[in-house]
């Protein structure tokens, strides 16, 4: 049986992490990247709010995979180097490398540590299937180390499910795109393989992000804690609340939180005061219709595409050729 490689190529740097996210809270709108929603805790909260009433994506996605494997079998090159970015658990690249007949298994994510545990069980259930683990963060782009010793002439399939493309504005996404393109390299055949979220009824999407139990926000406040460990602030849980709304001109939910009364944050060196009802920008979620994400994915230098959805038009996976 191979037995899984294990690169890890990100270090977190202390210094760097509070200089992002204190510039982001020190600007006249205050934001903070949605990497940092996505602590030890704020995973486990994102995994239960996928299992929600409210939020039908991840389930929409897995439906819609089985529902068309069989035709992405026949479009998707065999014998191929799949790339999983964002891989966490494995599991939705896990369902597909038996069918696709993939040929290597490359889990990207920003620790191998992620991975580890289901690249071992993984492995266990594709003996034959040489396997990776490669720890990065790829959100301003990816790059391949010589250590993976990828061979140019096989073909490759990056696969990005989830619709993470979403919390990228659509400039940033047409760039990170283009870096995905470079990334298929050279052998005939690449291409993409992307989940994307579809646009909505604005109702369903603010319900989405804002349930009942109250999971998302729970989701959202942590990142105070987590803020608060990171660069040594004061946030206090209790003076925020989540807000979630639809954006319509710029077709997003975004995720704010809200200020419950005027209050001053403070950090080794700085401080930030808020007025009552200000907010800080945590994540934005673009939803997508069928015939705007083909024309960004040609506008990002793919090919034809190849596009399956849920019989409710509510997801849709591309299949992008380099």
């Amino acid at each position: 049986m191979s037995t899984p490689q294990f690169i890890q190529l990100y270090q977190q740097n202390a210094a760097a992490v509070a200089h992002e996210l204190l510039r982001g809270l020190s600007a006249p709108h205050a934001f903070t990247s949605p990497k940092y929603l996505y602590d030890a805790l704020g995973s486990r909260l994102f995994e239960a709010i996928t299992e929600l009433p409210e939020y039908d994506l991840t389930r929409t996605e897995a439906q819609l995979m089985q529902l068309h494997s069989a035709s992405m079998a026949s479009h998707l090159p065999r014998g191929a180097c799949w790339i999983d970015l964002g891989a966490g658990n494995c599991e939705k690249a896990g369902r597909l490398l038996g069918p696709m007949g993939a040929g290597r298994y490359v889990a990207v994510d920003i620790s191998v540590d992620f991975v580890r545990q289901a690249l071992d069980v993984l492995q266990r259930q594709h003996p034959g299937l040489p396997m990776a683990g490669l720890g990065v963060d790829f959100s301003g782009g990816l790059q391949l180390p010589a250590e993976l010793a990828l061979d140019p002439a096989q073909k490759r399939v990056l696969f990005y499910p989830g619709s993470s493309i979403g919390n990228f504005t659509p400039e940033q996404a047409q760039d990170f795109l283009r870096n995905l393109h470079i990334a298929c390299g050279t052998a005939p055949g690449s291409g993409l393989l992307i989940g994307v979220d579809l646009l909505k009824d604005p109702a369903e999407l603010e319900a989405a992000y804002d349930d009942a139990l109250g999971v998302t926000a729970a989701f959202n406040l942590n990142l105070l804690l987590h803020i608060n460990r990171l660069v040594g602030s004061d946030f206090e849980v209790r003076d925020w609340r989540h807000l979630s709304r639809f954006n319509a001109q710029q077709s997003r939910v975004e995720m704010h939180l809200q200020a419950r009364h005027a209050l001053t944050v403070q950090w080794p060196g700085g401080q930030r005061q808020f007025a009552a009802g200000e907010t800080i920008h945590t994540e934005n979620a673009c939803k997508w219709t069928v015939k705007n994400f083909a024309s960004l994915l040609l506008s990002a230098g793919f090919g034809s595409n190849r596009v399956w959805t849920d019989p409710k038009d509510r997801f849709a996976v591309f299949w992008a050729t380099a």
